[in-house]
């Protein structure tokens, strides 16, 4: 296992955190070619990955594992897609119709 505090930096995310996360960044087809398990790869969901993981600790050390390679990935795309998110918000109208220019 790994040791607990803040300065672990799996510290405070759950392992269905970490499951959703990477698949919403990779999708099930590629993280079964990542981390070749049958959970992963035959009618893949949340759940059952999480009940397999839970009871195999050297494939939940291998999702640990890419989880925090592609943490900085993630978080890289997050900070795009909040800063696009912010740029749509800036160009819609005002209640009037207007953009704020005259």
């Amino acid at each position: 296992m790994h040791a607990a505090g803040p300065n672990n930096p799996l510290h405070g995310i759950t392992l269905q955190m970490m499951v959703t996360q990477l698949v919403e960044h990779y999708g099930w087809e590629m993280l079964g070619r990542m981390i070749p398990i049958n959970c992963f790869n035959w009618q893949p969901s949340i759940k059952s990955s999480l009940v397999f993981l839970r009871r195999t600790p050297w494939a939940r050390d291998k999702v640990e594992a890419l989880y925090l390679d592609s943490l900085p990935d993630m978080q890289a795309g997050t900070q795009e897609q909040d800063s696009a998110e912010g740029a749509v918000k800036l160009a819609a109208p005002s209640r009037d119709g207007s953009r704020g220019q005259d």
